[in-house]
């Protein structure tokens, strides 16, 4: 299962894989993918360098990324303190009314959250770049967009490929145009942010829009036979993120979430505003009820919103409240019904993917 872009990578698949854990990420690369390794949670920059050691120790000198989230526009002196500043009181006591209601515990005394994405931060994704640029990662992807032109030509600098998330034609040229070398595809169907186009229409317009640019397709795909589809609709490779929430090397820390997760169908999904502030497919859940709901204040705008509910999510998380507990996820979730290790996957998709393209061959032949 390779294209042009994987084998200039140095991946035996093209499947690139999306993660939040450094033991999938590394799986993945094992397995003949590319594992990207998420560093939005990542606030101390030793963090990620202790968990980039890791994955040299464990990919045996297989190729990986890593994906941030920074804006494209740089906006100068502003800190978290500032950030925190602007959440309005209201939207703290709604927050604080829903978790009375569910009867969530606080944390104890002196326990952090462990769910402050401040990686949406510029300068905290920055300093996670001065981290990254010390090893040998061979991709670059940022999650909101075009990262700054600085940034891109730092990339470049040091050899590494640089990719962005697009949900229109119209994103995927701006990301030429800034320079970017693939453009990732995201339809409506992913999780996490996304737009309001699918796949199937979606892929096929951006790799018009950017050619000869690579597009890796993105949303909706969980099966070899969807990543033929990609394929054959113009992409070089797959972007497979919510696949790999259920597998044995995923620490999600919560057996309960878990079960929701292998429980869950393709219609049980929502894109909200409720964790970023930003529209997030994820599943649906009375957490993402009420912020959706008109009679509620209404989601905050990024990064305030993740800001607003960090503790919130983390005491939800920790003592499993069943009718809050969520995450993003595709609709693909609907066919992860069980746990299964990266490899065992990995194996299935490129059967999968083999059986497709027979089929088609046998179709082809038939016509010819």
């Amino acid at each position: 299962m390779q294209t042009e872009l994987s084998r200039k990578l140095g991946a035996e698949h093209a499947i690139f894989g999306f993660t939040p854990f450094p033991a999938v990420a590394a799986a993945i690369t094992r397995a003949g993918g590319f594992g990207v390794l998420g560093a939005v949670r990542y606030g101390a920059p030793g963090d990620l360098a202790r968990d980039l050691d890791w994955m040299e120790d464990h990919t045996d000198g297989r190729p990986y990324g890593l994906d941030v989230v920074m804006p494209a526009r740089r906006v100068a002196g502003v800190t978290e303190a500032d950030v925190e500043a602007m959440i309005p009181e209201g939207h703290r006591a709604y927050v604080q009314d829903l978790l009375t209601k569910h009867g969530v515990p606080e944390l104890r005394s002196g326990e952090a959250s462990g769910w402050r994405i401040t990686g949406w931060m510029e300068h905290v994704a920055r300093s996670q770049l001065d981290v990254a640029f010390d090893y040998p990662v061979r991709l670059l992807a940022n999650a909101l967009g075009s990262p700054p032109a600085d940034v891109v030509a730092r990339a470049h600098d040091n050899d590494i490929l640089v990719a962005a998330l697009a949900g229109s034609a119209k994103h995927a040229r701006r990301h030429a145009e800034a320079g970017i070398d693939i453009v990732v595809a995201q339809g409506y169907e992913a999780g996490g942010h996304t737009g309001e186009i699918a796949s199937m229409v979606l892929v096929p317009e951006v790799v018009r829009a950017v050619d000869p640019l690579p597009v890796l397709a993105a949303g909706g795909i969980g099966s070899g036979e969807q990543i033929a589809a990609g394929l054959a609709l113009g992409a070089q490779g797959v972007w497979l993120g919510s696949l790999w929430l259920t597998t044995e090397e995923a620490d999600l820390h919560s057996p309960a979430l878990t079960r929701k997760l292998l429980a869950a169908g393709s219609g049980d999904t929502v894109r909200s505003r409720a964790l970023t502030g930003k529209p997030a497919r994820q599943l649906r859940t009375e957490w993402t009820d009420a912020w959706d709901d008109p009679a509620g204040p209404g989601a905050l705008p990024m990064p305030l919103q993740g800001l607003l509910v960090a503790e919130a999510v983390s005491r939800i998380q920790k003592y499993e409240v069943e009718p809050l507990l969520g995450t993003p996820v595709g609709q693909i979730v609907g066919s992860m019904t069980s746990e299964r290790s990266v490899q065992a996957v990995v194996d299935d998709l490129t059967r999968g993917f083999e059986s497709a393209v027979d089929r088609i061959n046998r179709i082809a032949g038939q016509e010819s």
